[in-house]
């Protein structure tokens, strides 16, 4: 039994052995793959074009405004005091000024009547709007002499100002006989405003006659004779005269302040027609 078992393994070994044998003289014979070369991946890259660069303004620095939070339970803040606008009294007319108005006896001594009003006002002080401030219109008496012999209240904005008023006229000084040497009544407004010092008159058409007042040929009352238009003297055919004249030559010049005034006066009396 020994000698059996050791022929058959002897076979086996040399199978084996040459089998290993081959196996490397195979491996050595054949050459080995070559390696793998590795796939090279071509990217193309397309770049966008450049955004248009627009100039930056500098950043204006914010100023912080600080906000006041008004408590619930505190009084309002109090309203900043307006300043009250004045303006001061007109100047007194002039000797001079005087002693022409006391020769002027067109439109009703219309240069003393002006003369009048501004010594009024020159005496009454300065306006302050608010307080002194307002309107009044009184009828007044004039003596020949110069002296007041009436003054009636029509009309008045204000007490103050009325009160200014009265206590300026009682206390004017001795005035120029009035120029047709007969009383001189007339009625006359003066303001105390703030913003006006009143309306210089213009004298370089005072010669010239009024416009011709409007009569109405068929206004009737009921219980005299109807009128006949067509007999109405209005209507009938004046004969030619001269053209009057534009301006009176011995007016003399007026101040351009009332110049001014009486530009102002027709743009706003023709405006208000539009």
């Amino acid at each position: 039994m020994p000698v059996i078992r050791i022929r058959i393994r002897m076979p086996l070994a040399l199978a084996l052995s040459l089998g290993v044998h081959a196996g490397l003289v195979l491996w050595a014979v054949e050459p080995p793959p070559p390696p793998e070369v590795p796939e090279v991946l071509r990217v193309t890259l397309t770049l966008p074009p450049e955004p248009e660069v627009k100039p930056v303004r500098p950043a204006t620095p914010r100023l912080r405004t600080e906000r006041q939070e008004r408590v619930p339970d505190a009084p309002p803040l109090p309203a900043p005091a307006k300043q009250a606008v004045t303006m001061a009294a007109p100047s007194a007319p002039t000797a001079e000024e005087w002693q022409l108005a006391a020769t002027y006896t067109l439109k009703n001594s219309k240069r003393y009547r002006y003369n009048w009003g501004q010594q009024v006002r020159s005496m009454m002080g300065t306006a302050v709007t608010g307080e002194r401030q307002g309107m009044v219109r009184v009828r007044v008496e004039i003596a020949p002499a110069g002296t007041l012999a009436k003054v009636d209240v029509l009309w008045s904005t204000s007490e103050l100002v009325e009160k200014l008023a009265l206590q300026a006229i009682h206390a004017m000084p001795p005035l120029p006989p009035t120029p047709t040497g007969k009383p001189l009544l007339f009625e006359k407004t003066i303001s105390l405003l703030p913003f006006e010092t009143g309306w210089p008159p213009i004298y370089k058409y005072d010669c010239l006659p009024d416009p011709p007042t409007y009569k109405n040929p068929f206004a009737w009352n009921g219980s005299a004779p109807p009128p006949r238009p067509h007999a109405n003297a209005d209507y009938a055919d004046a004969p030619p005269s001269a053209p009057p004249p534009t301006e009176c030559p011995d007016a003399g010049p007026d101040s351009i302040e009332a110049e001014e005034k009486d530009m102002e006066r027709q743009f706003k009396e023709w405006g208000s027609l539009r």
